[in-house]
């Protein structure tokens, strides 16, 4: 097992990495999400609300799914409270389902890296702390606002601590609060890649290397695309060093393609599984300057391996992929009703999601 972890490379498949085998202990867990699964919003009704008229006409859709809102309201903040609600109701129902309870809390740790961010960056910045922390993670807002307040990290998870200096330390560089997201963004991956490693977990190992490389293609074009971040905080030097270590790209071939015209970056990936993401995310960034088919592109590669999971008869690898599929849905159904209150284009809302 630990050979398959360490020596896996990109040139090892095609598309998508190895999901790992079947743990019969899950036999009924992953028989229950086989289940609810089907229930998962299909491609067809995600087009309908995004051509949908107008914003009431969206929500009248989904009166007959689970996001359907009581009779007579029509608000987009009653919405983002069911919306709230499901997604609070698939994380109980995974920790449920998910055995092995180490996998939950390296899965809560998103929300910890997540408040995190927050917590910093008001700190730095001399903002009000605020509401709007999630209470999904290990630690809960109250401890983490309590260990700014008293200025002692000490107070929290050692992985914790470390992403805070180090973001803080790069803050005051340049007082740049990009810096703060990049910092905590390594400190993530890196305690992603560290604890698969050690839960020798193929699946999840090549969940975060795949995470990995996508953030740096999304960081990649946008170094390019905003010629200020090279200019305020960002030397040609530095680049390499806000790109995130540990996926299957290596750097190099990252670095290389700020220096490539728009229309050649995609044949710098001809050879990994992104080429297409490249391809059209950098064609949409020269013709519409606008990073919506790479959000798209990003989604539906991370889909596709998610749903790889199908060919696992039993084990945590389809309830994992379950939870990250259905907190996909729920983001995607903020996006459009969000668009449509707001009345922005529709095809704008239609290169985000298709």
């Amino acid at each position: 097992m630990r050979n398959m972890i360490s020596e896996q490379a990109i040139l090892d498949f095609y598309m998508y990495p190895l999901i790992g085998g079947d743990d019969w202990r899950y036999t009924f867990q992953t028989a229950r999400v086989r289940a609810i699964e089907m229930q998962l919003l299909s491609k067809t009704t995600l087009l309908d609300l995004a051509n949908a008229e107008t914003f009431e006409a969206a929500v009248d859709l989904l009166s007959a799914t689970e996001y359907a809102l009581p009779p007579g309201t029509k608000n987009l903040t009653e919405m983002e409270k069911i919306l709230l609600l499901r997604r609070s109701a698939l994380r109980e129902l995974f920790e449920v389902l998910c055995i092995n309870k180490s996998i939950v809390k390296l899965l809560k740790t998103r929300d910890d890296f997540a408040n995190l961010r927050l917590a910093v960056r008001r700190t730095l910045t001399g903002r009000p702390v605020g509401a709007d922390y999630s209470s999904d993670g290990n630690v809960t807002p109250e401890m983490l606002q309590d260990a700014f307040e008293k200025d002692n990290l000490n107070l929290l998870p050692l992985y914790l601590q470390k992403a805070a200096e180090n973001a803080v330390l790069a803050y005051y560089q340049n007082k740049d609060v990009r810096r703060i997201d990049y910092e905590v963004d390594a400190a993530q991956a890196q305690y992603n890649l560290k604890e698969a490693r050690r839960l020798e977990n193929i699946f999840l190992l090549g969940l975060f290397r795949i995470q990995t490389d996508l953030t740096n293609i999304r960081t990649m074009l946008r170094l390019k695309f905003t010629p200020s971040l090279t200019g305020a905080g960002f030397s040609q030097s530095e680049q390499r060093n806000v790109l995130l270590d540990g996926g299957f790209i290596d750097l190099e071939r990252l670095t290389k393609a700020l220096d490539l015209g728009y229309e050649t970056i995609g044949q710098s990936f001809f050879v990994t599984p992104y080429y297409q993401i490249a391809e059209a995310g950098a064609a949409y960034l020269l013709s519409d300057k606008s990073f919506l088919k790479l959000e798209q592109q990003c989604d539906e590669f991370l889909t596709g391996f998610l749903k790889n999971t199908i060919q696992i008869t039993a084990g945590p690898q389809p309830i994992i992929a379950y939870l990250l599929m259905k907190e996909m849905e729920i983001r995607k159904v903020r996006l459009i009703l969000t668009a449509k209150k707001n009345s922005l284009d529709t095809k704008l809302i239609l290169d985000r999601i298709s």
